[in-house]
């Protein structure tokens, strides 16, 4: 009987450690397919946790073949390299950390100032988040206040194709700057509510914000989704006024397609004066990530690519330089934060730093943050390390642009 018990046990314990490090081996290896994107961009995100895992993993492992090391080393030197090397792998994103919000924080402050905090509102300084991570958020989650939201109102209706908007406005009445957040999904897929929980942090802290939606690809190929784009800001103005909105402070927030369409927006003719775009991992030269796709390539970017423009960049070369933010580049633009991850292999972090470098070498304001452990898509993980980290730098982005 004691036999059986020590085998099953022994069992266990070999299945904890192999399950760390099985789980910790996504921090480092990018998702081959995009089934597996899951894993990918949430692994490194609850990092602290895996640590945790796998320091109670080297323990019951310690403590399980001490003893037996006379008879069965090899159990022993089993146990310490499996449960070590996932513990340097989850270890890793937290060792990094440091490092890559000073480098944030250089950038910003290259671009905004040294004294870019003493721009900021009072009334928003005293809501922006104090800490760049905030352990004990990864476990119990980013606070969230209580908004006003009002969803799914028509603002228009192409080809009988109903186009709508969620508003999100803090609990108090007043007069608010604006933002309008554009979801991603491919330009094939996503909702207004798709970002919800952003959009009611963001609320919250003192910004309108209206979620808007556009037409989907492979039905409707570009410039149908900016076309939609355009629409939504057009009704934005004339609604601002019973909305609570100040027309005079808005920024375009958009995520991976989100954020192609908000810099065009922004960088091109709006309905009205756009003064600050945030771009989280979004695509700036479409020819370029046609011709150069990624290894591994989780979401066949060419198929995603000629689902949005009708084909390729031989077919289509005019259209796939109109629908890339990195040719609208020209100087007097809005002030632009670029936030990227290091670990993404849908749109790599490369063409960020080129949409920075040429924004700066067109004499407009760019920030270039890359969150090196972070994969595409990091802040589905709302209170992850890698989301906490740019909420921190887009909340003083914002506050700074639309003071």
């Amino acid at each position: 009987m004691n036999k059986i018990v020590g085998t099953v046990t022994t069992s266990i314990v070999i299945f904890l450690l192999l399950i760390g490090l099985g789980l910790s081996l996504w921090i480092i290896l990018p998702a081959p397919i995009f089934s597996l994107l899951p894993l990918s961009v949430g692994m490194p995100e609850i990092s602290p946790g895996l640590i945790l895992f796998n320091t109670l993993a080297l323990i019951l492992g310690w403590v399980r073949f001490w003893n037996r090391s006379p008879r069965q080393p090899q159990l022993f030197i089993l146990t310490l390299c499996l449960s070590g090397l996932a513990l340097v792998l989850s270890c890793s994103p937290l060792l990094k950390f440091s490092a890559a919000q000073q480098q944030a924080e250089r950038s910003i402050v290259a671009s905004l100032g040294q004294d870019y905090l003493n721009k900021i509102a009072p009334s928003l300084t005293t809501k922006i988040r104090s800490k760049p991570l905030i352990i004990s958020d990864i476990w119990g989650g980013i606070p969230l206040s209580k908004v006003r939201i009002d969803r799914q109102i028509p603002f228009a209706n192409p080809d009988g194709v109903n186009l709508s908007l969620n508003i999100y406005r803090p609990a108090q009445i007043g007069t608010y700057p604006g933002i309008v957040s554009i979801y991603g999904g491919a330009w094939q897929r996503g909702n207004p509510d798709s970002d919800d929980t952003f959009n009611r942090y963001i609320a919250a802290q003192g910004y309108v914000v209206w979620a808007i939606s556009y037409r989907h690809a492979p039905a409707y190929h570009f410039p149908t989704q900016i076309e939609d784009v355009r629409s939504a800001l057009t009704y934005i103005k004339q609604h601002a006024a019973t909305t609570e909105t100040d027309l005079d402070r808005v920024a375009l927030i958009g995520r991976s397609a989100g954020a192609q369409l908000a810099m065009l927006a922004a960088y091109k003719a709006a309905p009205f004066p756009i003064q600050a775009v945030v771009n989280y991992y979004g695509p700036v030269n479409l020819t370029a990530g046609y011709d150069d796709v990624p290894t591994p390539d989780p979401i066949e970017s060419r198929a995603t690519l000629r689902a949005f423009l009708g084909g390729t960049p031989q077919d289509f070369p005019e259209l796939y330089r109109q629908a890339s933010p990195l040719n609208a580049v020209k100087p007097s633009l809005p002030p632009s934060l670029l936030i990227y991850g290091g670990k993404d292999h849908i749109i790599e972090s490369k063409y960020g730093k080129y949409l920075a470098q040429k924004l700066q070498s067109q004499g407009n304001k760019a920030i270039f943050i890359e969150i090196p452990w972070a994969d595409h898509a990091f802040d589905a993980v709302f209170s992850g390390m890698s989301n906490q980290l740019a909420l921190y730098y887009t909340e003083r982005f914002l506050a700074w642009a639309l003071n």
